[in-house]
């Protein structure tokens, strides 16, 4: 565990790493090439480090991390409208990827958050908010209205109505011509129209 001290120093710094990572950084240091493996178990013992799925680590035990294993993404729907301050309610935290990977319920240290698959071509509409120390992707408000209406997520229809009255029309316009699949674009219109 000679390494323990310069990989934690190197690593503080990244929200987020892989095995791929640890083993490149004790190769270059010329350690045995399986070496990585009892590392990262023994780094994980000694709770020095935190695994958020499976080849997927962090020095922090925060769950608002958990997105960076699935870059690119952005934290939306619910979880947009928390992390906005445009409700109230505490969620869990909302991943939302182009990336073809297993979806739904998944939990890290006893915590549960949702990965959520989206299309490439509506893979867009988010700005970065500090949250704590950290810089994570959220969605704004027009595309989170536009997400509520694509995955058919129910919420209060106040919230709804209140978020497309505050909404500004020209970046939703800009947004719905991105989209260039007809029925989803029907459907979104037909939602903002009502």
């Amino acid at each position: 565990m000679k390494y323990v001290k310069q990989f934690l120093s190197t690593f503080q710094n990244k929200y987020v790493f892989s095995a791929n990572d640890v083993q490149r950084f004790l190769s270059f240091r010329h350690a045995n090439g399986d070496y990585y493996k009892i590392f990262l178990s023994n780094l994980l013992k000694k709770d020095k480090i935190n695994r958020i799925r499976y080849g997927y680590y962090s020095v922090y035990n925060d769950i608002m991390l958990t997105g960076f294993t699935y870059y690119p993404f952005y934290y939306g729907l619910e979880n947009a409208l928390s992390i906005l301050k445009l409700w109230d309610q505490e969620t869990n935290p909302v991943i939302i990827t182009p990336l073809h990977v297993r979806t739904g319920l998944m939990q890290f240290n006893g915590r549960n958050y949702i990965v959520r698959k989206i299309a490439r071509e509506l893979f867009f509409g988010y700005t970065y908010v500090k949250y704590y120390d950290f810089y994570i992707p959220v969605s704004d408000r027009e595309k989170t209205l536009i997400d509520f209406v694509y995955y058919n997520e129910k919420i209060p229809p106040e919230l709804f109505n209140e978020l497309k009255a505050n909404a500004d029309k020209k970046i939703l316009k800009t947004y719905i011509s991105k989209i260039s699949e007809n029925k989803v674009r029907k459907k979104i219109l037909n939602s903002l129209e009502r």
